[in-house]
């Protein structure tokens, strides 16, 4: 009877122990209420003008800019320097699926430096069932995409990489032990609905890349092609750079204006700790990135639970909220961000049309009866120079010298497509549908830039300003933060 008490009064206290270590729990996670309003997650969005100027663009590349990259193969152009053209993969095509997605918010860094955590708290999944694992050991393997779905359900790598509606499909190229570790996690969030997430496998310095069974290195860079806003985060504890580290940073050459350095979980080390590992980051990092501005740099912890205490908890929530603002900004302008991504898309599909044609006009000019064809064409691709093929698109044409792409990008062109396939772009045109070239030419200078400025303005595209805003009104930018 007494070993039965005994053991009734055990359970009892295990229970009250149990109970009060989940209230101490409970009490010290952070208040998230912050979240929510910097980045007005509570507001209704009018969607109608943003889905009416979304159309608006998508019929302008579809009508003028789609039909010159068909005819000239632009997607079968390639680059051969990362810095050909900073910002995006040549010969990459502008597809629906990236004109309709959300902005992309890529996270970057060593192993267990807190991206994953950072995720789950910004998503507020902490004990949720489909928070992303976290933990001190290497613990994402797989690129995982965290995105706005009706229902919480898991993706597969190759769903993602077959439906055409999403902005995932080129990634086939990379091969199926890639889609192996890609994976999407769909979900209903009021802020997955306006962004997407990708949390990247963290950099291992002692790893080879074939030893991931994927170019990680090509696939970190489609990532970084398409991301609005990149986090690179760091922990103090592991401010080491190596030759992984280093070529991450290469990739990111061109992208600076999209970079952000967070120095995570800062309050694990006392201030003055802290002041001297700021710096040591500073310095390795100096090396890498070769700009006269730095990238901002948010020094702060980004998980569920309260600062460490005696730590500067009012710095790292100020540095915070600038984060979330940060972060609301790119959200707020991603209508502009599309129309300036697909306008400058459309300069180099220009630039593209326009050399072809330089191309096939040399070679008529250079061939005769008793040429050879293959030998004419050689010499050409081998020395454009000699033929001036560059220097006269920048003589008769508005184009800059800097938005040039890589001479040897054509010598693999033509390799695989013969010049006699294609046509000058004078013979491209018809009654009906006009000239490839005045149609992309009228997109860029004319089309794009009132697309743009409909938006700036607040009005809906096609209506006149005093049909949209009031004659004599201040126009409002709806997708602007004031």
């Amino acid at each position: 009877m007494k070993g039965a008490v005994s053991i009734c009064f055990l359970s009892l206290l295990l229970l009250q122990a149990t109970a009060e270590e989940e209230e101490d729990v409970t009490s010290i996670l952070r208040d998230r209420s912050h979240i929510d309003e910097t980045l007005r997650l509570a507001m209704e969005e009018k969607a109608g003008d943003y889905a009416a100027a979304l159309e608006r663009l998508r019929k302008i590349y579809h009508t003028s800019i789609k039909p010159m990259e068909q005819a000239y193969k632009y997607n079968e152009l390639r680059q051969h320097e990362i810095s050909a053209y900073p910002g995006r993969t040549l010969g990459d095509s502008a597809t629906d699926g990236e004109i309709t997605s959300k902005p992309m918010v890529l996270f970057l860094g060593p192993w267990s430096v807190g991206k994953s955590s950072m995720i789950n708290y910004l998503l507020g999944l902490h004990d949720h069932p489909y928070q992303l694992y976290t933990g001190a050991e290497p613990t994402t393997s797989e690129f995982t995409v965290i995105m706005h779905g009706e229902k919480i359900r898991s993706v597969e790598g190759i769903v993602m990489a077959a439906d055409s509606s999403r902005s995932f499909s080129p990634l086939e190229k990379f091969g199926q032990n890639f889609l192996e570790k890609l994976i999407g996690i769909e979900m209903p969030h009021k802020l997955l609905e306006r962004v997407t997430f990708v949390d990247t496998p963290g950099i291992i310095e002692n790893r080879k890349q074939q030893e991931r069974g994927y170019p990680f290195n090509d696939v970190c860079q489609w990532f970084i092609d398409r991301a609005d806003l990149i986090f690179v985060v760091f922990d103090p504890t592991k401010l080491d750079v190596g030759l992984e580290l280093e070529m991450l940073f290469r990739q990111l050459k061109g992208r600076e204006s999209q970079i952000r350095i967070i120095l995570n979980k800062a309050d694990n080390l006392a201030t003055q700790d802290l002041m001297r590992v700021y710096g040591a980051l500073f310095w390795s990092l100096a090396p890498l990135i070769n700009v006269t501005e730095p990238p901002r740099v948010y020094v702060s912890s980004f998980w569920p639970y309260d600062y460490a205490p005696d730590t500067s908890r009012e710095l790292f929530k100020r540095e915070e909220i600038s984060l979330l603002e940060d972060l609301n900004q790119v959200i707020e302008n991603r209508m502009e961000n599309k129309i300036a991504f697909i306008r400058q898309h459309g300069i180099r599909v220009r630039i593209h049309g326009l050399l072809v044609d330089r191309y096939v006009q040399t070679f008529k000019e250079k061939m005769s009866f008793f040429s050879d064809p293959e030998l004419v064409f050689q010499e050409i691709v081998d020395d454009p120079d000699k033929f001036y093929i560059f220097k006269s698109i920048l003589a008769k044409t508005n184009v800059s010298k800097f938005d040039l792409p890589n001479r040897d990008a054509y010598r693999d062109f033509f390799g695989i497509n013969p010049i006699t396939n294609f046509k000058p772009l004078s013979a491209q045109c018809s009654y009906i549908g006009g000239c490839l070239l005045d149609k992309i030419e009228k997109a860029i200078t004319t089309e794009l830039p009132a697309l743009l400025s409909s938006i700036n303005s607040g009005k809906q595209p096609g209506l006149s300003s005093c049909e949209a805003t009031g004659c004599g009104e201040k126009p409002k930018n709806r997708y602007r933060k004031n």
